[in-house]
């Protein structure tokens, strides 16, 4: 039994032996654990000191290269071009980010190619689009009622076309009227016609004070003084730097496009004149040899031309002469050459000639006014307006009708229930598209 015992003894140190030496490894375990631990945290922490005090060397360094004329960065780069410059190339060269290349920076670069094509740049005042306004009929003959009111006020054009209407018309980029007059002290009113229209050279500067930068004159009164006052008016209106459209010296310079390249887009204005419609006109067509106006009763050539333009442009406005006098309703010659200038390759087609406004209809997404109506023409108490548009380089973005009255020989800007008036009279004549109540017009 005593032998029992002991070896029960024996048994019992055997076990607390292990347990002893069990609880002294799981100790080491957990110590050598521990250690791992503060070790891999020491090492972390000094490789980070180490990396953050490389990228301070490196921020220095690049820093006193710099002050010594090293390499400035890219941003320090950008600051210094000014906005007038095209900084794609620079930028480049300096090792900064690439800009998208100017798609007319070479052409705008070549003034002497620039003034033989008729190619105008302009500036704008947003540089993602760019503004157009169009008004219709003008005219700054003296003998009639319109300037001869405005000279008995002292000559301010302000007397004549409100200050908003001003504004307006100033405040887009390109404006667009129809100069419905020669300007000339010369020639003779042509026998048997029954109006006859000729300003002084001098009135021109009232376009300036418009805001005016391109004119039509595919009329039927462009020719009212005969063939030298039409040059009198080609010669003044360049002497004014305002470019104009629909005639010439000659049917080349009658027919050719004008162009303006604006926020990197190049954008054609193209005028012609249906009227009058005869085999002899008083108003002549210009020829290979004489001046005269770009007709387009037969359409052939004025299709050419639009189709040449498309081509070579962004975007291609048709201004044209057209349709029946003080008659709301188009006419048949209207309704069969509006599809032919959009198959052309017209994109924004203006009309005007009826004095009167005529409906806004769109063809194949382009969008036409058939006629703008009288602008500031006569003593006619008559709805008018202006159309305003908004490109970018994705087309068209917006298209707005701008109602207006000419009344007492004066142009104001309408509001409040006459405004509405006018938009709903569109409306009515326009069908197939809608006008909202700030005369932007969707479909």
């Amino acid at each position: 039994m005593c032998d029992d015992r002991i070896h029960e003894i024996d048994k019992e140190a055997n076990i607390n032996s292990i347990l002893c030496y069990t609880n002294k490894m799981r100790k080491r375990k957990k110590k050598r654990k521990s250690n791992f631990i503060l070790t891999f945290l020491l090492t972390f922490s000094l490789v980070t000191l180490i990396g953050v005090f490389c990228i301070l060397a490196y921020v220095l360094l690049r820093e006193n290269g710099s002050s010594a004329g090293k390499n400035p960065p890219a941003k320090e780069v950008i600051s210094l071009v000014p906005e007038a410059v095209p900084v794609g190339d620079a930028l480049e060269e300096a090792g900064g980010p690439e800009e998208e290349p100017s798609k007319y920076g070479a052409l705008l670069a070549d003034e002497a190619y620039m003034a033989a094509n008729n190619m105008y740049a302009k500036e704008a005042a947003e540089e993602e689009q760019v503004t157009i306004a169009f008004a219709g009929d003008i005219l700054f003959d003296a003998n009639y009622a319109v300037m001869a009111t405005l000279l008995q006020k002292g000559g301010d054009i302000h007397n004549g076309i409100a200050p908003e209407v001003m504004e307006e018309m100033k405040s887009a980029d390109i404006m667009m009227v129809n100069n419905e007059f020669a300007y000339s002290d010369g020639g003779a009113p042509l026998p048997e016609k029954q109006f006859t229209f000729r300003a002084k050279p001098s009135t021109v500067s009232y376009l300036a004070d418009l805001g005016v930068d391109i004119v039509s004159l595919a009329n039927n009164h462009s020719y009212d003084y005969g063939e030298q006052a039409l040059l009198d008016t080609l010669e003044t209106l360049k002497g004014a730097g305002i470019p104009y459209v629909g005639a010439g010296v000659n049917e080349e310079e009658a027919m050719a496009p004008v162009y303006f390249i604006v926020n990197d887009m190049k954008i054609a204005f193209i005028s012609a004149t249906q009227i009058e419609r005869l085999d002899n006109p008083d108003t002549k067509g210009a020829t290979e040899t004489s001046p005269g106006v770009f007709r387009c009763w037969n359409g052939e050539k004025l299709m050419q031309k639009v189709a040449e333009a498309k081509a070579e442009s962004d975007f291609v406005i048709v201004y044209v002469h057209w349709g029946t006098e003080n008659q709301e309703e188009t006419d048949w010659a209207q309704n069969k050459q509006a599809p032919e200038l959009v198959a052309a390759g017209a994109d924004l087609i203006i009309g005007d000639h009826p004095h009167i406004l005529q409906k806004i209809e769109v063809i194949d997404g382009v969008p036409v006014i058939y006629s703008l109506g009288n602008f500031w023409f006569n003593s006619k108490e008559i709805d008018t307006g202006m159309v305003r548009i908004v490109l970018t380089k994705e087309g068209l973005q917006s298209y707005q009708f701008i109602p207006c009255l000419q009344s007492h020989c004066r142009t104001a800007l309408l509001t409040g229930a006459e405004k509405e008036r006018v938009l709903a009279k569109m409306r009515a004549m326009s069908v197939g598209v809608e006008i909202d109540a700030d005369g932007y017009v969707r479909w």
